[in-house]
């Protein structure tokens, strides 16, 4: 049989906290309520009890679960799994953290989301990028949930974005691409016809997925985010474009003397034939001399323009 109680401090006095006990398996379990009310601790000790008696999991540590564990968790996670990127993600975190810090995780509701967003809001951002924060929240609160640091996943709404504005935003993508290096325009307009991830898909590519002949581009399977292949059909520009490529690492081939089995190496310095990992400082100043600074990388993909290419999705 369970109890509801309030523990005595050191000083013989009575917290003002209710704590209830009850047990499972045989074992006594003791867990704080959080709540100064001894009808709304009572009502807590049934859940506990109602739980046990059906066999559903009770997690003790739930109600004590702050913000800042499941923020630390899911930065590990990202970390260890390397799915996303890190520095886009802490500039999403470092809006959440000052919202959210010190916030029991088990109380967090959709009420919760929308006070974030009116905040949000009055600082200026727009619908787009608090769906992005509030996707990083979303992940969040599951990661804690696939760890039993929390019994229910809340609701979280998204905001209706606005519709692109497609000829405005189609000169301010190609202002920007005609500011970067020929190898460079080659890689992002391969992102931008076919929505494929910049560094995962696009920076990946090896010259050997190129087929001149057959006009298509390969992505092999475990590259792309469903695990799938796919096999485009290049339009005229773009076969230009990597015909041009294709010339330019042989060049680097013959004069580095060495085999180069990448798209988009490096061409010149100490790592010329290396993988490219990314372009993000060439990305930046390209958007500062085009007059757009700040302008993220994908919104120029496929997926936000809205500009879709024939292609073949493969698998195997």
């Amino acid at each position: 049989m369970g109890s509801v109680y309030r523990r005595r401090r050191r000083d013989g006095k009575y917290g003002s906290v209710f704590w209830v006990k009850y047990y499972i398996n045989g074992r006594p379990v003791r867990e704080t309520t959080g709540t100064r009310r001894e009808s709304d601790a009572r009502r807590f000790l049934k859940d506990r009890e109602g739980r046990v008696a059906v066999g559903q999991a009770v997690l003790p540590r739930a109600d004590r679960v702050r913000y800042e564990e499941i923020a630390r968790d899911l930065r590990e996670h990202y970390q260890t799994t390397g799915a996303r990127n890190l520095r886009e993600v802490e500039t999403r975190l470092q809006h959440l953290d000052r919202f959210f810090k010190s916030r029991r995780v088990a109380a967090l509701s959709q009420a919760d989301a929308t006070s974030y967003v009116l905040k949000r809001q009055s600082n200026g951002a727009s619908n787009a990028t608090i769906n992005r924060e509030l996707a990083i929240l979303t992940r969040m609160l599951r990661l804690a949930y696939e760890t039993s640091k929390l019994m229910r996943i809340p609701v979280i709404r998204k905001l209706k974005e606005k519709a692109p504005r497609q000829g405005f935003f189609e000169r301010q993508f190609e202002a920007v691409r005609r500011r970067l290096r020929p190898d460079l325009q080659a890689a992002l307009a391969i992102a931008h016809a076919y929505g494929w991830r910049m560094q995962s898909e696009v920076l990946a590519l090896e010259r050997r997925q190129v087929d001149l002949d057959s006009g298509t581009l390969r992505l092999d399977p475990g590259t792309a985010k469903n695990d799938e292949g796919r096999v485009v059909y290049l339009t005229p520009e773009l076969k230009a474009l990597l015909a041009a490529q294709l010339e330019r690492v042989g060049e680097l081939s013959k004069r580095t003397r060495q085999i180069v089995p990448h798209l988009f190496p490096h061409l010149t310095g100490r790592r010329a034939g290396t993988r490219r990992g990314d372009f993000r400082e060439a990305w930046t100043t390209a958007c500062q001399k085009a007059g757009v600074p700040g302008m993220l990388r994908h919104d120029s993909g496929a997926r936000r323009s809205g500009i879709w290419s024939t292609w073949v999705c493969l698998s195997g």
